[in-house]
């Protein structure tokens, strides 16, 4: 076997591990996403950048302002996850960067002063957390429902604000019944990798 990560976490992390339409009932712990977060803040971004904001919503007047946003499709499943998250990038991210990259503090300034180059850096690097984010909700042994589906102008208006940029809502807890559409094919190693 050429990975290190037993077969297991593996399969737990990405081989059996699904994106859930409908969630149980059972309550997504303050502890559980204070967990999620504690370990996925270590995955690398550019400039140690960590732009990723996150809303919860779990109040129900917090979700119906939510589901009004929503594409039509993926309202009933974000109206009765237990969890709710807003993944946003932080487009003034590079004010934290002196504390973030005390070795070389004038990163912000020499490469984040102009808004255009602070929002493309924003939107990888959010992305790139927003992906660490999804492995660490599954495991924390729960799942996660990843959509794009939505009003971004209506949902950074209701949440955010001018310097946040919506990237996905994710729904969150334990999967349901027929939580599952069936697996959707992938490419193989010789469709993606070439060798130079």
């Amino acid at each position: 076997m050429s990975l290190v990560l037993d077969p297991t976490a593996q399969d737990l992390l990405f081989r059996e591990a699904r994106t859930a339409n409908t969630f149980t009932d059972e309550p997504v712990t303050d502890e559980q996403v204070q967990a999620i977060y504690d370990l996925v803040k270590f995955g690398p971004t550019a400039f140690n950048q960590s732009p990723l904001r996150v809303v919860l919503v779990r109040s129900a007047e917090g979700r119906e302002r939510l589901v009004q946003h929503m594409a039509e499709g993926n309202r009933p499943k974000t109206a009765t996850a237990p969890l709710v998250a807003i993944l946003a990038a932080d487009n003034e991210f590079h004010e934290e960067l002196p504390a973030l990259l005390p070795h070389f503090p004038q990163a912000k300034d020499l490469f984040f002063s102009e808004r255009p180059a602070r929002e493309s850096a924003a939107g990888l690097n959010a992305a790139l957390q927003a992906a660490y984010f999804i492995i660490g909700v599954r495991a924390a042994g729960l799942a996660a429902g990843p959509m794009t589906g939505y009003d971004a102008a209506g949902i950074q208006k209701e949440f955010l604000d001018d310097d946040h940029t919506p990237l996905m809502v994710v729904n969150i807890g334990k999967p349901g019944e027929d939580a599952w559409f069936p697996r959707s094919p992938r490419l193989s190693f010789d469709e993606v990798v070439t060798t130079v």
